[in-house]
Formats: C-alpha cells, sequence, structure tokens
C-alpha cells in the first residue's frame, strides 16, 4: 500500500489495521492483524434516569424513559444488523449503589433497550448508567 493510501485511511476514508510484528513471539503467538475501525465504541451514553437527561454521549441522539428502571437510548446513526454488543454498568451517583444491575438489548438496529435494577431486583432508576455499543454502523 502507498503511503497517501495509508494516511487516506487514517483520515477517515476507510478502515486501518493494526499489524503486530512478524514472527513468533516469546509466548508462541504470530504477529496478529487487527482492524481499528471494528475496535471502536461505535456510541456511548451516559444517562441520568432520574432526571431523566443525557449527561453526555455519543451517537445517541434522544432517549425515551419508558418507565422506572426502563429506558431506550436512540442511535444517531443506525447499526447494520442485530449483531451488535452493548454493555452497561449503571448505580446511583455520590451514594453506596451495592447490587444494582444494568443489563441491555439489541432490540432493533436504531435502539436498544436497557433495564436497570436496584439490589432487591425491582426495576428502578439510576442517575448513573453508562452503555458503550460495539459492531458496525449501517
Amino acid at each position: 500500500m502507498t503511503r497517501s493510501a495509508e494516511i487516506a485511511k487514517i483520515i477517515g476514508k476507510g478502515s486501518v489495521d493494526i499489524h503486530g510484528e512478524a514472527g513468533t513471539t516469546s509466548s508462541g503467538s504470530t504477529g496478529k492483524t487487527t482492524n481499528l475501525q471494528q475496535g471502536l465504541a461505535k456510541s456511548w451514553l451516559q444517562f441520568n434516569q432520574t432526571t431523566p437527561a443525557i449527561t453526555d454521549s455519543f451517537n445517541i441522539g434522544t432517549v425515551t424513559d419508558t418507565g422506572d428502571g426502563d429506558f431506550t437510548p436512540n442511535y444517531t446513526n443506525a447499526m447494520s444488523g442485530l449483531t451488535y454488543a452493548v454493555t452497561s454498568a449503571g448505580g446511583q451517583l455520590n451514594q453506596n449503589a451495592g447490587g444494582r444491575i444494568s443489563e441491555t438489548n439489541p432490540t432493533n438496529t436504531s435502539s436498544y433497550q436497557c433495564v436497570t435494577t436496584n439490589s432487591a431486583g425491582t426495576r428502578a432508576d439510576h442517575t448513573g448508567n453508562s452503555n458503550a455499543t460495539f459492531g458496525d454502523l449501517a
């Protein structure tokens, strides 16, 4: 690949492959190639359910609050299919938040559902929800 093609990839025209060292490492593995674009988060969200308000986000246009402990973030740019992953964490900011759980479910290509519960397993709003999506954009 020419230097100009490499530079074009770096400034956003295509994906970038990162190549490990050739040969065998001391652990016996060989050099591997990782696609940097594949490994980047395609969205992230910091959301306060009690307000409700988006504290900060990337590629999340709106959040629909659908009830106690249940909200749906809506992507600005949709995912290409349902084979994407969403990670989540939830808690009460500035409080002892032991036992709080946050679960996500990719329901379609334009949004996902997030359900949060308290230590008793009852759906409850959290002030500090963090989510990130990994996969392919449409």
